[in-house]
C-alpha cells in the first residue's frame, strides 16, 4: 500500500468516512480484499458511486487511467466477495462485474458525476474498457 493510500485511510477512519483535499465531498470507501494468488489481505481506499439502493454501490477499476486493471479488481471478481468500510460501517459484500449496457449505463453516470473518470477513459481508449463492479451488501 502506498503512503498516499495510508494517509487517505487514516483520514477516512478519523473523520467517519470523510476525506479532504481532491477527494473532499466525493464518496470514498475502503475495500478489504485478499490477493487471489498470495492470499494476503489488502486494503484499498477508492471512490465509489452510490446507488439508489442503499445496499448497492459501484466501484470503477480505473487504475488512474493505467493500461492495466488494478489488482483489487481481479481479487474481488475472482473471490466474488469482499469487505468494505463506508462511513463508520464495515460489512461484507458480494462482487459482480458489470457487462454490456448495464456497465455502460453506470459508467455514463460515473463520468457525469466525476469527470476525472472521463480522462481515465481517454487514457485507456483502444487498450481496455474500464470495468465497473457492483458491490451488494451480503
Amino acid at each position: 500500500m502506498s503512503d498516499i493510500d495510508d494517509q487517505i485511510i487514516v483520514e477516512f477512519r478519523a473523520n467517519a468516512g470523510q476525506v479532504g483535499g481532491q477527494l473532499a465531498g466525493i464518496p470514498v470507501m475502503v475495500l478489504h480484499h485478499r490477493g487471489r494468488k498470495s492470499g494476503i489481505e489488502r486494503v484499498t481506499p477508492m471512490v465509489y458511486l452510490p446507488s439508489d439502493d442503499k445496499n448497492v454501490l459501484f466501484v470503477m477499476a480505473s487504475n488512474w487511467g493505467a493500461p492495466e486493471n488494478p489488482g483489487w479488481y481481479y481479487n474481488i471478481t475472482s473471490a466474488g466477495e469482499a469487505e468494505v468500510e463506508t462511513g463508520t460501517e464495515t460489512y461484507r459484500v458480494t462482487a459482480r462485474d458489470l457487462k454490456g449496457e448495464e456497465r455502460d449505463r453506470i459508467w455514463a453516470t460515473v463520468v457525469q458525476r466525476y469527470p476525472v473518470f472521463g480522462g481515465y477513459e481517454e487514457k485507456t481508449a483502444g487498450i481496455r474498457k474500464i470495468p465497473v463492479v457492483e458491490l451488494t451488501r451480503a
